[in-house]
């Protein structure tokens, strides 16, 4: 028997490809366990920030070694290709100036102007904003499934961060608008990854522009830089500083965006959207574990709804492949 693998189908329907079930699969639980590792970072980092370090020097060290990580994956790709640079510098210096130094800079610039809470929501409304996007684009409107699973994840979303008494401030707003639109970005950016851009090439480069850029930002001026040698408290332990530090950038980050580049071709940029809503979910469970904020109630059922959301969306998809699998099974 031959040990040679088939080459995986891609079923092409209304413009665009549908990938086989396995990679559907794989791409959700790709998806989700980057969801995960993102999710870490928060409740790491703030302690960080609040014991003195500035949000330029923990944003440096956790894209310039979570870059450094990845780095041999870039580097072979350009061996491979000694063209490879020339072919995709737009697209990786693209991905490090909107999807990793522009959401983190947008987003926390935000946070200082309004509640956390209230940035969150906005910069999590990207999934939406990505279906209207589709809908500019195509001119084809939006399944029931899709409307309706939207409408359910944005309320869950709402009910998670708890918006209660926040007041409206309008610069914090369109920074928030802005980091939403650069999580877009990367779900945009990284669904063209593939074989001739691998996504762990892609993620590695935009994680070293990124850092690049922070070193830009601070040699400037732009943003301060301090990185105290201080302990913090996690969980009820005292660690030193590398600790937290280390895990944001060696797993939160480096496995954050490794596995959530890979996944988005898999899934679409729609459906990793929706799932990528799971990080809020996370960021919840490590503020509790770490930081001892326990969630309220009314956050659970909003999770419930944010989950629910997902289904609606991953449905639909699911309903478009078996629509598209039919479809070739009868032209045959």
């Amino acid at each position: 028997m031959s040990t040679q693998t088939a080459p995986i189908a891609v079923i092409p329907t209304m413009g665009r490809e549908i990938a086989p079930s396995s990679h559907r699969t794989s791409g959700l639980i790709m998806g989700v366990v980057s969801a995960l590792a993102f999710s870490s970072s928060g409740p790491l980092v703030k302690p960080l920030l609040e014991a003195g370090w500035s949000l330029g020097a923990a944003l440096q060290v956790r894209m310039g070694v979570s870059g450094l990580i990845l780095a041999p994956f870039l580097v072979r790709a350009i061996l491979r290709e000694r063209s490879f640079l020339r072919r995709h510098w737009r697209i990786i210096v693209a991905f490090g100036l909107t999807a990793v130094a522009g959401c983190q800079l947008l987003f926390f610039s935000a946070m200082q102007r309004m509640p956390v809470a209230v940035a969150l929501l906005i910069q999590y409304l990207a999934p939406v904003l990505l279906v209207g996007l589709t809908w500019l684009r195509t001119r084809r409107a939006p399944s029931r499934l899709v409307v309706i699973g939207s409408i359910v994840a944005v309320a869950g979303l709402v009910l998670v961060v708890d918006i209660a008494g926040a007041r409206f401030d309008l610069l914090g707003t369109l920074l928030a608008l802005g980091a939403a639109v650069c999580v877009m970005a990367y779900f945009l950016v990284s669904e063209r990854a593939g074989d001739d851009l691998p996504p762990l090439a892609l993620a590695s480069g935009g994680l070293l522009v990124g850092a690049a850029l922070m070193v830009v930002l601070i040699a400037t001026g732009v943003l301060p830089f301090a990185a105290p040698t201080v302990d913090v408290v996690l969980a009820g332990v005292t660690v030193p500083w590398w600790v937290p530090l280390l895990w944001v950038a060696a797993v939160g980050t480096t496995l954050g965006y490794a596995l959530g580049v890979g996944a988005v071709p898999r899934l679409g940029s729609r459906v990793a959207s929706f799932v990528g809503l799971s990080e809020v979910l996370f960021a919840l469970m490590f503020s509790w574990i770490f930081l001892s904020e326990v969630p309220a109630p009314i956050q659970f059922v909003g999770g419930v709804l944010i989950l629910a959301g997902v289904v609606l969306v991953r449905a639909d998809s699911g309903q478009e492949s078996a629509l598209a699998s039919s479809s070739s099974g009868a032209t045959r």
